[in-house]
């Protein structure tokens, strides 16, 4: 069963339509949206401030979630992708961005609307990635504008979840 406690007497909050992993850790003052997953070996750790998540968003295996402490909450918006083994970190990631597998994004960080940041790459403290491009490298620049198919991609991933997670109810 999933890890999931009270700190400080706040629990998390997840509506029933969310899939969480046998091994997923959801601890304190965490508030799930609807229809979201959170996968194996991920951790979300609202101890030290707050995490708020929207709707139909996905963390991936191995992402961690936090935030810092009388500093930096953390919150993410509706259609977010988070990938595996990623680091999000008292930041806040709009609507529709993929935060790519091993990428670690920072406190103050702010991640506009249809966002990639590509696998492995390292958003600072106080970035602000603009809507609409492709960001890589350590630290993260922005490198192109988007697609339309990674526009697509970023609209049909959080669905793909969805049924994903169906698979393990």
């Amino acid at each position: 069963m999933p890890v999931i406690l009270p700190v400080k007497g706040v629990n998390p909050q997840i509506p029933q339509s969310c899939f969480i992993a046998p091994n997923a850790t959801i601890v304190g003052d965490v508030i799930l949206g609807e229809n979201c997953s959170v996968w194996f070996n991920a951790v979300v750790r609202g101890d030290v401030n707050s995490i708020k998540i929207g709707d139909r968003t996905n963390i991936q295996d191995g992402v961690v979630i936090h935030a810092t402490y009388q500093k930096a909450a953390t919150t993410i918006g509706n259609d977010v992708n988070i990938g595996h083994n990623a680091l999000v970190h008292g930041c806040i990631l709009k609507d529709k961005v993929l935060v790519g597998m091993g990428a670690i994004v920072m406190d103050n960080a702010v991640v506009e609307e249809y966002v990639i940041i590509a696998a492995g790459a390292v958003v600072l403290e106080n970035t602000v990635c603009e809507s609409g491009f492709l960001y890589a490298g350590m630290p993260a620049k922005k490198i192109k504008p988007l697609t339309d198919e990674q526009k697509e991609l970023l609209n049909r991933l959080p669905h793909n979840y969805i049924m994903y997670s169906d698979w393990f109810r």
